[in-house]
């Protein structure tokens, strides 16, 4: 386990499990991230290109000590990764149909709600881990694989998935961190092309789930917690790294970082942004930045991810 000497001083509202789900995330993170394959030569080849082209002011080329954390559910992907994941179990007999009309309710008020309902979300992780205790870890993320490519490869947002790749293409590490269970969170980081991913560290003893969670689910100051412990084990400067994230639950997590973003925001991080005069930008509407400065990189791909959304929203209300 991380030692506590990695955490710099941290807001009060870190309580002692956020701070060991912080650093469980962050440990099971180094750890997948190693079999991401070409990361550190993509860094290397772009760190090589000083003065091969212009370069943006943000995100800065070739800047190792920068990168970017991204939310999950309804900032890079539509709707809620453990709720997509519910259904591919359902539909491996992991579960009976009650659970699922609770699955289904959960994941439409989240859609249509825009935020996360604390209770819902609590219900999901305990279902969740009464489902896979006594199962084994490696077929839990076999089964990721075959969940991503049913239900979340459709539901990533472009735009959000091009300011992703503008950090890549900058030589920077891009990682994922969600609520999410670590392994499925892994599956999608590794799909998308990203670094890596921080996420809900589920207890296993030798290869086999307990049913238990190390700490507290990945969620609000734990985030943090996890960034904060991530950055010190890579020797990351959070002054230059970004976050990106559509609630209010996250405000710690982006406050911990230089380049704050909000990412179809709910009301209040909307709120919270502009008296912070952080940068906004909502793909579900099309709308353009209320502050100029996202990457250059994001521009196409942010019109394909307004026109994707409107035409997929269009065609469901048909």
């Amino acid at each position: 386990m991380a030692a506590l000497g990695w955490l710099t001083p941290r807001r009060r509202s870190a309580t002692a499990r956020s701070v060991l789900a912080g650093e469980a995330s962050a440990e099971a993170a180094r750890k997948s991230s190693q079999d991401v394959p070409g990361t550190q030569d993509v860094q290397d080849a772009r760190a090589a290109q000083d003065g091969a082209a212009a370069e943006p002011e943000f995100p800065v080329l070739g800047d190792d000590k920068a990168a970017a954390f991204f939310d999950l559910d309804n900032t890079v992907m539509q709707g809620a990764a453990l709720f997509h994941f519910g259904r591919g179990l359902y539909k491996r007999k992991f579960f009976e149909t009650r659970d699922l009309a609770r699955f289904a309710w959960q994941q439409a008020w989240f859609r249509l709600a825009g935020v996360e309902d604390p209770e819902h979300m609590q219900d999901a992780r305990d279902s969740a881990l009464s489902i896979v205790k006594g199962h084994r870890v490696a077929e839990l993320q076999s089964i990721g694989e075959e969940i991503y490519d049913e239900y979340m490869a459709e539901r990533i947002w472009p735009g959000t998935r091009a300011l992703a790749q503008a950090h890549l293409d900058a030589g920077q590490r891009v990682w994922l961190v969600t609520a999410a269970p670590v392994e499925i969170a892994t599956v999608i980081a590794r799909r998308l092309g990203l670094t890596g991913a921080l996420g809900t560290v589920a207890e296993s003893v030798d290869g086999i789930y307990t049913g238990k969670l190390v700490g507290e689910p990945l969620h609000g100051p734990a985030k943090a917690e996890a960034v904060r412990a991530l950055a010190a084990a890579e020797g990351l400067d959070l002054a230059r790294c970004a976050a990106y994230s559509d609630s209010h639950n996250d405000i710690p997590m982006l406050s911990l970082v230089g380049h704050p973003y909000a990412i179809n925001p709910d009301s209040k991080l909307r709120k919270h942004a502009r008296e912070k005069d952080w940068r906004l930008r909502d793909y579900r509407t099309g709308r353009k930045a209320a502050k100029v400065g996202i990457p250059a990189a994001a521009g196409v791909g942010a019109v394909a991810g307004g026109t994707a959304a409107a035409i997929a929203l269009h065609r469901r209300r048909r």
